[in-house]
């Protein structure tokens, strides 16, 4: 392998090491609601990181929460500085039946967050330790940081991770890369919009007296349902509906629904609003009936830029190099931090961590080789960034 360091090259021989530290790591539950299992995971991988002895370690409170971030700085006066994004938050509370690793054969360990995203915490931590034994390491500074709420909507870290975003001029998202390999080349953003209606009460008997805001609320999520087909790439479920009482006698003076959005395009987010208000406004025309409705976009959609697209193939040709099989880049439903990135104006590539699938289920898994490799492309990137191989403003060979 040509102009490649040893240090990057030997990272497979720590395939074994690293799988047990993931396993033992998976094995320790940090779901986004359990606080004492966060505070455990966070000091873990504090001890982790003091591993960069030059390195600044800080825990930062967030605003509403009781968890930490933890940010771990390497040259911070560096004029080029990555930052490493990831979260040690799971979906698997203390209570949820699937709370340990099983090794499924020698390249595939099944565990809750192996793959989303211990795998990435441990791609990154790998990554960083090959990339520091570089001869022009010292060229550029990197940041990690680590937020313990990502898999409940990030509400407490939003603000940091956008401040942090601004410090920097790339950021690398240690998601999972899905099943078949692929990275994650754009996101949707997430929205929830609640949906009231206030109808009036009536005796069943004079049922003509009454407005029925179940009927009325019905109606409308149909509508609503139908809206997609008008926005094309984006999604709207109705996954939550209430109302009306166990008097089954009584015509529902209310009824409330909430609905799920997901949108490709910032641009999407005006035009989604604006049928919905649309809807509201018809419905509203009907006497004795009122729709209220409010909506929070928590994330913005993550849209793949001209920078994102070059890196890319930078990343395509970086594994080629290192003998790893190839892979594409694909769109995502689900949302990440990767979001806030791109709403905060810099320029990321998300998915890079190992190779894995069934997130947020029992069947969760990682391929444990693609730690390795995918930490030898981040260590590789690092590296020809740092020497000047690549130029962020182009991202392609000096």
């Amino acid at each position: 392998m040509m102009n490649i360091p040893a240090s990057i090259t030997s990272l497979p021989s720590r395939t074994s090491e690293l799988s047990s530290l993931l396993e033992s790591w998976a094995n320790m539950n940090s779901g986004s609601g359990h606080l004492s299992g966060l505070e455990r995971m966070r000091l873990k991988l504090r001890e982790a990181f003091a591993y960069f002895r030059s390195a600044i370690i800080e825990e930062v409170p967030l605003p509403g929460s009781s968890a930490k971030a933890l940010r771990v700085i390497m040259r911070p006066a560096a004029t080029q500085r990555v930052l490493m994004s990831g979260h040690y938050d799971t979906v698997y509370d203390a209570e949820h039946p699937f709370q340990t690793c099983t090794l499924m054969n020698a390249e595939v360990l099944r565990g809750p967050g192996v793959a989303d995203m211990k795998g990435g915490l441990v791609t990154m931590f790998a990554a960083l330790q090959a990339f520091e034994q570089t001869p022009a390491a010292f060229e550029i500074g990197w940041e990690v940081l680590l937020t313990p709420d990502e898999e409940s909507g990030s509400h407490a870290s939003v603000e940091l991770i956008v401040e942090r975003a601004k410090c920097c001029c790339f950021g690398l998202v240690f998601e999972p890369a899905r099943g078949s390999g692929a990275l994650v080349s754009s996101r949707k953003g997430t929205g929830c919009f609640t949906v009231k209606c206030h109808g009036r009460a009536a005796h069943a008997a004079s049922a003509a007296a009454g407005r029925n805001a179940i009927v009325a609320l019905a109606a409308f999520v149909q509508a609503a349902s139908r809206v997609p087909d008008e926005l094309p790439g984006v999604l709207l479920n109705v996954g939550f509906i209430h109302g009306g009482s166990d008097a089954t006698n009584i015509v529902p003076d209310f009824a409330m629904a909430e609905l799920d959005v997901r949108i490709t395009k910032v641009s999407d987010q005006a035009a989604v609003e604006k049928h919905l208000a649309d809807l509201v406004a018809t419905a509203n025309e009907a006497d004795g009936l009122r729709i209220e409705m409010t909506s929070d976009f928590n994330r913005p959609p993550k849209e793949c830029g001209p920078v994102e697209e070059q890196v890319f193939a930078q990343w395509q040709s970086m594994a080629s190099e290192l003998s790893i099989a190839p892979f594409t880049w694909v769109h995502s439903g689900g949302g990440s931090d990767g979001n806030f990135l791109s709403v905060a104006g810099l320029p990321n590539l998300d998915g890079v961590g190992p190779i894995g699938d069934h997130y947020h289920s029992e069947n969760e898994y990682t391929v444990l080789p693609s730690i390795t490799e995918r930490a030898q492309i981040v260590a590789l990137f690092l590296h020809r960034l740092a020497s000047g191989e690549i130029r962020l403003n182009s991202a392609l060979p000096a």
